[in-house]
């Protein structure tokens, strides 16, 4: 099987910019495409070279239906003791000529018609003794200004909760992070809350937050928005319908999309991403995505969360919503040892986590806790270095779906 050996070679960094993209995915068996997937993906995110057990571990994540597991085990077995052997590298040689061989004929035919230039085809063709080099290559700045300007200046998406500007800071691409609490707590209260916040802030030209709702009905939620956004009660909204339209319009400016379904997958999410360009994206509730499989719920829960960081790390700052286990009942600030589901695969994967809670005592009905359970955020200029880690009460308000700060 000559598969096991290319794939061997296209763990080497420089062999796999190099003959990659010559490469077609459909010349490889249904079973060993995965395999080819989870190789692209470490070189899109990882910087060093990976072993088999990293490719394996990657693949497993991602979802490998119950039938195929087995055999892609004994794959990784023998691509972990086959030898890159001479014949394999002779092989992507001829995928890359015959490839380019292609296009320089293409081009060579499209100059004699004068609508290519000849150094095209001379670049073309000197690829076929030449090693394929990367034309453009973006390494990060060294220039701490620029960092500066871009990361703590320029503001991200701020938060309505003037106390969550003073500990993490604006949302900014790249930024993963989740909050937890108990049910009936009001997690998507907090989440309409902020989220209609973040979306008076986006320009005409910048994508909509996308909100993947698998909890309440999706016209429950979009009600609420309108009360977080207008800070209008239900009978206000009802008694004043056309004003509250209009006024929802200009605040929001349509750029809160909310795809609600009860079961939705990772496939769902992605072609959602790729097409509307987000802004923001919101996971109401993370735990609920399908498309991840693992040994252990706690596993595969972290490939989620996994998942979603590299949403962060593509498209826009990722929140997702989670549930707090049965000792956080009760409890005012709660810790990572309260989320659900959890050992430490999910808490790692966030850049910032926050847990809500709530007391039964008297007299506290209305008021919530927040702890900055994790943050690794950068922040903004107005950030408090020593609320980093802050516990804050707040008030919920649910009649107007908003979280206030208690100054």
């Amino acid at each position: 099987m000559y598969e096991l050996p290319l794939l061997k070679l296209l763990l080497n960094r420089g062999i796999y910019q190099d003959y990659r993209q010559y490469l077609n995915q459909d010349e490889f068996p249904n079973e060993l495409r995965p395999v080819l997937q989870s190789i692209d993906k470490w070189f899109k995110y990882e910087e060093n070279e990976p072993t088999v057990e990293d490719i394996a571990a990657i693949t497993f994540a991602r979802g490998v239906a119950d039938k195929h597991k087995e055999y892609l085990k004994g794959v990784f077995t023998s691509i972990a003791s086959t030898e890159a052997v001479e014949s394999a590298k002779q092989l992507l040689e001829r995928f890359k000529q015959e490839n380019v061989c292609k296009e320089l004929s293409l081009a060579a035919y499209e100059a004699s018609l004068g609508k290519r230039p000849m150094d095209k085809v001379i670049e073309i063709a000197g690829r076929l003794t030449a090693g394929n080099q990367i034309e453009e290559v973006t390494y990060v700045t060294d220039d701490i200004g620029e960092i500066i300007d871009k990361h703590i200046r320029t503001p991200g998406l701020r938060w309505r909760l003037n106390c969550l500007n003073r500990s993490l800071g604006s949302l900014r691409k790249g930024d993963f992070g989740f909050v937890f609490a108990r049910p009936e707590t009001g997690k998507t209260t907090f989440l309409s809350s902020e989220a209609t916040f973040m979306a008076e802030q986006l320009s005409d030209e910048q994508g909509p937050i996308l909100w993947f709702n698998n909890e309440e009905a999706g016209e429950d939620v979009k009600f609420r928005n309108y009360l977080s956004a207008l800070g209008a009660s239900k009978d206000q909204v009802i008694k004043h319908v056309d004003r509250a339209r209009e006024a929802y319009k200009k605040k929001v400016k349509d750029k809160i999309l909310i795809y609600d379904s009860a079961a939705i997958s990772k496939q769902t999410v992605e072609s959602l991403v790729e097409r509307e360009k987000p802004s923001l994206i919101i996971f109401d509730q993370i735990d609920k995505i399908k498309g991840f499989s693992a040994d252990r719920r706690d596993l595969e829960l972290g490939a989620c969360y996994q998942w979603a960081r590299e949403l962060a790390k593509e498209f826009s700052p990722v929140i997702g919503v989670c549930q707090a286990d049965g000792t956080a009942e009760g409890v005012r600030f709660l810790h990572m040892i309260h989320v659900a589901e959890a050992k430490t695969a999910k808490q790692a994967e966030a850049d910032w986590i926050l847990g809500i809670g709530k007391t039964h005592e008297q007299g506290f009905e209305f008021s919530r806790f927040l702890n900055i359970c994790k943050n690794k955020l950068t922040g903004d200029l107005d950030s408090d270095p020593a609320a980093r880690h802050g516990q804050f009460m707040v008030l919920i308000k649910p009649e107007i779906g908003r979280y206030e700060d208690i100054e």
